[in-house]
């Protein structure tokens, strides 16, 4: 078996394109040139036609990091080689990549995004979508596993084009459009601040917002840079959301907006401070989705609290909670309309975020429209974004401790101890039926009020664990309790929950 299938990572491919100390290159350009084979294969299953007359398109982008320049060439190069017609848009986001699927002027058959996320610099990976949308875990499957060559007679031809200001333009019109007042500049008066960490986004700041007359001054680490020298680009990390955070307040700005580097997630600051990310990033936009599609459903995973579900039940929806997994979450929505259950939103933790008027295309850019259409009525109203979440309650606690699973069945492990979990006799802990991921306990006292879940990590050898309590000071009881638990799997690294108890 080929060693490109260690480069899946669910429905993407990520790898370590520099080598460190204490890794080696495994996402090589020699491993894009065999990957570039395995993705026409992939498009030729429903274009065969364009591509055996040489009329097939691809669209290549790539974020800041380091490696992306020459992955990117890389794939074009043999794209062309095997009869592709290429665009090479440069520094795009991946939003942005699915869009040129669909703007007349582009037609890609497919957009192809050179990125690894928030990962460290060292790593890179590959995100692909057809006009239908992004590929999903068995795509992947079938990319990697059929690399050899494809030919169809033809020499592709590849030319440079600007994606980024169109799909900037669309942006600035949605938001017009959605603030409903009779001006270009709605947000004229407004001092909002971009952090893009140094990712793709920086183009927000001065090819959307500046548009419409925001002041941006005080926005930082807009500049590409794939050292990532500032902080980790990432709107689930506590660092980059400090920074943002300071940066706000020094400013005095209404609203702070952070990107992760290639712009599919986002999170915010209000003007008080708040950091709007995880629970409080569902809650508000709950709130505006509620507002304008009453009664939809919401499509969330399962670590969310107890709180955004009442939350969300008391203005009128419902949610449900799904497992991890940005492709996961957004296929449990589509199979939930498809049942003939309306749902407009799905959304993770982790920031990302898809509206169903949006193609159901995780894009931070489009989080951060829906809620600038909002700030100018606010405004009008004396209110701001934390009044629309003034009802969340916020748990007292938090805790997340990861288990590291020491053993290659790891899966297998993991899965026992959340079966063996579920036998577990314990007063005060009483499994929650309204889950789909590892095991949901809610608690009762002795071990004050409030919940943990225990689930397997997506990717890693790892079991997560996540508590919330609404009575302070019963957290060591509640880790003491897992500790004695845990105790009869030997396997299970304790070394996490050690230093905290």
């Amino acid at each position: 078996m080929s060693e490109l299938v260690n480069l899946q990572n669910g429905s993407d491919i990520r790898g370590i394109a520099i080598a460190t100390e204490e890794l080696e290159v495994t996402l090589s350009p020699e491993a894009v040139t065999q990957i570039t084979s395995g993705i026409i294969h992939w498009l030729r299953k429903d274009k065969e036609d364009s591509y055996q007359s040489g009329k097939l398109c691809i669209g290549v982008g790539r974020d800041s990091r380091l490696s992306g320049e020459a992955l990117a060439t890389a794939l074009m190069t043999e794209a062309t080689r095997q009869g592709v017609d290429v665009i090479d848009f440069g520094m795009a986001t991946t939003p942005a990549m699915f869009i040129a699927t669909q703007y007349q002027d582009f037609a890609c058959d497919a957009g192809i995004m050179i990125t690894a996320s928030h990962l460290p610099y060292y790593f890179n990976g590959i995100k692909i979508f057809s006009q239908k949308g992004g590929a999903e875990h068995e795509d992947i499957d079938f990319i990697l596993d059929n690399t050899s060559p494809n030919s169809n007679g033809h020499q592709g031809k590849c030319r440079r084009a600007d994606l980024i200001t169109s799909y900037a333009a669309d942006l600035v019109a949605k938001i017009r459009k959605g603030s409903g007042l009779i001006t270009d500049q709605p947000l004229s008066g407004m001092k909002i601040i971009v952090d893009a960490g140094n990712g793709a986004g920086g183009f927000f700041a001065t090819r959307v917002l500046d548009e419409l007359g925001a002041d941006t001054s005080g926005s930082q680490f807009l500049e590409p840079d794939g050292h990532f020298p500032n902080h980790i680009p990432n709107p689930d990390n506590k660092e980059a959301m400090a920074s943002i955070q300071q940066a706000v307040l020094k400013h005095q700005a209404d609203l702070g907006i952070i990107f992760d580097t290639d712009v599919d997630r986002a999170a915010v600051v209000t003007k008080s401070g708040e950091i709007l990310n995880r629970n409080n990033l569902i809650a508000i936009l709950s709130h505006i989705t509620l507002a304008e599609h009453p009664g939809t459903s919401i499509v969330t995973n399962s670590p969310t609290s107890d709180h955004l579900k009442d939350f969300i039940e008391q203005l009128g929806g419902k949610q449900i909670r799904y497992i991890s997994g940005y492709r996961n979450v957004i296929n449990r929505a589509i199979a939930a309309n498809e049942a003939g259950i309306d749902c407009q939103l799905a959304i993770e933790t982790s920031g990302h975020a898809a509206f169903k008027e949006n193609y159901f295309l995780d894009d931070g850019t489009y989080v951060a429209a829906k809620l600038l259409m909002l700030l100018p009525t606010l405004a009008q109203q004396n209110q701001t974004l934390d009044d629309l979440i003034a009802d969340l309650k916020q748990p007292v606690e938090t805790q997340e401790v990861r288990f590291k699973l020491e053993t290659k069945d790891f899966k297998g492990l993991g899965q026992q101890v959340i079966q063996d979990l579920a036998t577990y006799d314990v007063t005060g802990w009483t499994i929650n039926p309204e889950n789909e991921e590892g095991i949901r306990i809610t608690l009762s006292e002795p071990f004050g009020q409030g919940w943990f879940l225990l689930r397997l990590s997506l990717h890693e050898p790892l079991l997560v664990l996540q508590i919330e309590n609404d009575q302070t000071g019963h957290m060591p009881t509640v880790l003491k309790e897992i500790q004695t638990f845990l105790d009869a799997y030997p396997l299970v690294n304790q070394s996490q929950l050690n230093q905290l108890l």
